[in-house]
């Protein structure tokens, strides 16, 4: 069964009763920030703190620096969230997958990269500047991305070239 890069499997980020997930309480903070951001309820001032103490509380268990208002996709899955590290202008696709230690930012004085839908990064990557990623491509892991990557394509090494298959 393919994975959409377009429809969001937010089965993917569910949080199980008993169990411990950090990763997808995390994001479950996120999500609960930015849905209260948008709230006209009258309480939305106290579910916001609340969400905010959630974020600071999973952000130092998870050892991951991803900000509240950042732009990522639904069923996001961090298997291994430490030191993952989230520009918060940088766009993030439905369904991708994120590896320990990395790092998705500007270099200096330049766009952000946007990453398509159902796309694999692996332990340790950099994706830094003015780059695409296209939808179903996967990152090997420490390969520092300074390049576009085409849609299901593979980019490995630093710098990034795109693996022939």
């Amino acid at each position: 069964m393919e994975v959409s890069a377009e429809v969001p499997d937010w089965s993917r980020e569910k949080k199980r009763i008993f169990s411990w997930h950090p990763s997808r309480a995390l994001l479950a903070s996120i999500r609960s920030y930015q849905r209260h951001v948008e709230s006209r309820n009258p309480l939305r001032i106290l579910a916001k703190k609340w969400a905010i103490l959630r974020h600071r509380f999973w952000s130092v268990v998870t050892g991951a620096d991803i900000p509240l208002n950042c732009q990522i996709g639904g069923g996001l899955l961090l298997p291994h969230p430490n030191g993952i590290v989230i520009h918060p202008g940088a766009r993030i696709g439905p369904n991708c997958l994120i590896l320990q230690q990395v790092t998705i930012g500007t270099r200096t004085g330049e766009m952000l990269p946007v990453i398509g839908g159902h796309v694999d990064v692996g332990a340790g990557a950099k994706i830094l500047g003015d780059v695409r990623i296209g939808d179903h491509a996967c990152i090997g892991a420490n390969a520092v991305v300074l390049k576009d990557v085409p849609a299901g394509k593979i980019a490995i090494g630093v710098p990034a070239v795109i693996a022939s298959s």
